[in-house]
């Protein structure tokens, strides 16, 4: 859930800076910062769309992609975890080289960029912690299911793999045992 919320606020973030950059919004309202160099440079482009849209369509699909992990079907998915850490750590790279663009290169310093990138930064550590949490229950469950294994003598008669092979394709009508 609390992914769910940071990549919304993200979403609000790069939609107001995606609105200017497409000119509905006639001034930003930046406090700290420049914010307009920023956004009027260069570099404010990528393949021909405003960076900030691309944002929009990065923290859209993370929201997705944390919305589907509160289904029931989903909430234990390492599988989307992992995912969930692979996108969001794709965004915090990105993040680094915009700052690194806005530092050394354009010499500005964009407030709503910096939000994006501590926002970014937030939901990679966030669905860190969830993999680490959702590994952490799946192989708790793996320990108590071995372990129930173990107490009911679930494969004790089995020695070898070799014997499980001859067990499978065995005749089961024949009632001697292997020994």
């Amino acid at each position: 859930m609390l992914a769910a919320l940071a990549a919304l606020a993200g979403l609000f973030v790069a939609l107001y800076l995606t609105l200017y950059k497409l000119g509905y919004i006639g001034n930003l309202v930046c406090a700290v910062g420049s914010c307009e160099v920023v956004q009027t440079s260069k570099w404010a482009t990528l393949l021909g769309y405003p960076v900030a849209a691309w944002g929009v369509m990065y923290y859209a699909t993370v929201l997705a992609v944390a919305l589907a992990g509160l289904g029931p079907a989903l909430v234990d998915s390492r599988r989307l975890s992992q995912l969930l850490v692979l996108m969001t750590a794709t965004g915090v790279m990105v993040s680094l080289w915009l700052t690194y663009l806005e530092l050394f290169v354009i010499h500005a310093i964009c407030m709503y960029c910096v939000v994006s990138a501590v926002i970014a930064t937030l939901l990679f550590v966030i669905a860190l912690l969830d993999l680490r949490e959702v590994s952490a229950m799946l192989d708790e469950r793996l320990a108590e299911a071995m372990a129930q294994l173990r107490v009911t003598g679930y494969g004790r008669s089995i020695r070898n793999t070799s014997e499980v092979s001859i067990r499978a394709v065995r005749d089961p009508n024949r009632l001697d045992t292997l020994e």
